[in-house]
């Protein structure tokens, strides 16, 4: 590696970091991250551990692993949007580092930190470890799983045999049985490759299946508690649902063959992701469908590999994704380390004339478009405030150091392609994102409640997306379900959270309801270019209301 490079790998590394945890106090602007937090708020409220709940109802969809990390995380600094984000950044760097370990292993120093970088700028990477689900979890403990099946493969060890077991059961305890498609399928592939398939039944395997199984109990005995043991509770409209069965089927597999609680209509495209990834994992993604043809290529050829992990068990979740029905672009970020090392070497290698001028377009094309991108964005948004400013000057003279220091184009496009994507995320985590949640209505609604209602006040949702305003009011918020609020009564008073079309739906039905305060509100997830450009912005807000009877 050359000298003159550590410092800008270096230098890259820790703005990536301070990027990603740059967003940790935004608020929520999204649904999901809403529910997520607030059910692991409702287990301190109820000083509960193995049973989740939402408006104080029984929740079957996500395994618990997650929440209990939040629920510790609560446990620690109080409940709060940064500590609800936190575990799941730390579970990220955990992908950043078994990202280093891996490549390294296989590939040298220098590939690794250029893996990394890869990781870390990586587009929905960034805007995962803002708007939180499972996927940040995933990038550390599949990666690690994946790493040390790799060093047992190689040589028994009992470190190495727990670790893996340990991780691969955290991951199937955060997402379900299917992430076993890309550790195992990762191993699958490299035994395969090595003409060694038989090994996948050898002691230490089978050790290591078994061990995955026992570390996988916690979450079979919270679900056979809270359900499987209360076959009259009613979940998804029926009674008699297994908990255990919706774990190891329905969740994961049945909703992919759109069979089960879970279904969606409509076919899906085989070709989403292929798309997709064109900006979830930009600008890294051209690079990486070449060198996705590059290593197929060289398995046509029977030329050896350094290693088939990655290849292996990347491609085969991302086609397991590709033909379900069920594809989101988030889905795909669980696998974004493997993704990171299958191209990192393609990234400075000498490669013959024509494939280098290629990959120099693929990349002057994120090089380009990001920066510009931002600025139209910004310029719309009419937001020229400070930090935008330090944005613009941090990315001038970053530039302008790579272009003097660095003399060889292919170095000084892995590196401007690095320094654009963090200016964007920068822009996105500081100005962007908390522009957008300023206009969340549900975060105004519930600042109301704390400051004006009493607290013997009862509080409901008259929907269940309404997870924002959940989390954020300092009390539980219970469910009424919208057809029934005309004909529910309670002894004690009580204020409704709903939404414009909740409240037209009322009006329809010419409900009798009093509203005690409207907020404005951008009801929709995906920035519309209306919201961007300011005079339109009113055309895409409504309102959302506390009403009482």
């Amino acid at each position: 590696m050359k000298d003159t490079l550590k410092p800008f790998y270096l230098a890259l590394f820790i703005l990536a970091l301070a990027v990603n945890f740059a967003g940790i106090n935004v608020n929520f602007f999204t649904d999901d991250p809403g529910l997520y937090a607030s059910i692991a708020k409702n287990l301190i409220y109820k000083k509960e551990f193995l049973q989740l709940y939402t408006y104080g109802q029984d929740w079957l969809d996500k395994p618990h692993f997650p929440f209990w990390m939040v629920y510790f995380s609560f446990k620690i600094f109080g409940i709060s949007i940064w500590a609800y984000r936190l575990p799941a950044l730390l579970f990220f760097l955990l992908g950043a580092l078994y990202t280093y370990l891996f490549a390294r292993k296989f590939y040298g120093e220098q590939f690794a930190m250029i893996a990394v970088l890869i990781l870390m700028t990586a587009q929905y990477a960034m805007m995962g470890n803002v708007d939180v689900r499972a996927e940040p979890y995933l990038i550390g403990l599949i990666i690690g799983s994946i790493y040390h099946i790799s060093r047992l493969e190689e040589r028994f060890s009992r470190t190495d045999l727990l670790l893996a077991a340990l991780l691969t059961a955290f991951a199937i305890m955060t997402k379900g049985i299917f992430v076993i498609v890309a550790i195992y399928g990762a191993l699958l592939g490299q035994l395969i490759f090595k003409q060694q398939f038989l090994r996948i039944f050898s002691g230490r395997f089978i050790l290591l299946y078994l061990l995955t199984f026992i570390f996988v109990a916690p979450e079979l005995y919270a679900l056979y508690l809270q359900f499987d043991l209360h076959p009259e509770k009613i979940v998804f409209d029926r009674r008699g649902v297994s908990g255990i069965k919706w774990f190891l089927w329905d969740s994961q597999f049945g909703r992919f063959v759109n069979k089960g609680p879970i279904s969606q209509q409509g076919g899906g495209d085989v070709f989403f992701y292929l798309h997709t990834l064109l900006w979830a994992f930009a600008p890294w993604c051209l690079l990486f469908y070449y060198g996705v043809f590059k290593r197929i290529k060289q398995l046509i050829q029977k030329q050896p590999a350094c290693e088939y992990y990655t290849l292996s068990g990347g491609l085969l979740l991302l086609l397991l994704f590709s033909l379900s029905r069920f594809q989101l672009p988030f889905y795909a970020n669980a696998i974004f380390p493997l993704f990171a090392i299958i191209i990192a070497p393609y990234c400075i290698v000498v490669l013959p004339k024509t494939e280098s001028t290629i990959r120099l377009a693929t990349q002057w094309v994120y090089i380009i478009a990001f920066p510009l991108v931002i600025v139209v964005v910004n310029y719309f948004m009419r937001l020229n405030g400070s930090l935008f400013i330090a944005d613009c000057t941090g990315l001038v003279i970053l530039a302008g150091f790579i272009f003097i220091k660095i003399k060889e184009n292919y170095y000084r496009a892995f590196l401007l392609n690095c320094t654009v994507a963090l200016f964007v995320n920068f822009y996105l985590n500081t100005v962007l994102y908390k522009e957008v949640a300023s206009y969340n209505g549900q975060i105004t609604a519930a600042s109301y409640v704390n400051k004006t209602v009493s607290s013997s006040t009862a509080i409901y949702s008259l929907k269940k997306e309404n997870n924002a305003f959940q989390f954020y009011t300092n009390r539980p918020v219970g469910y009424v379900q919208l057809e029934k609020f005309p004909a529910f009564n309670t002894d004690t008073t009580s204020l409704f959270y709903a939404s414009q079309l909740s409240l037209d739906y009322l009006n329809a039905k010419h409900a009798s309801y009093k509203i005690v305060q409207s907020f404005q509100n951008y009801p929709q997830e995906r920035i519309l270019l209306n919201f961007i450009h300011k005079p339109n912005r009113p055309q895409v807000l409504d309102k959302v209301y506390l009403i009482a009877k």
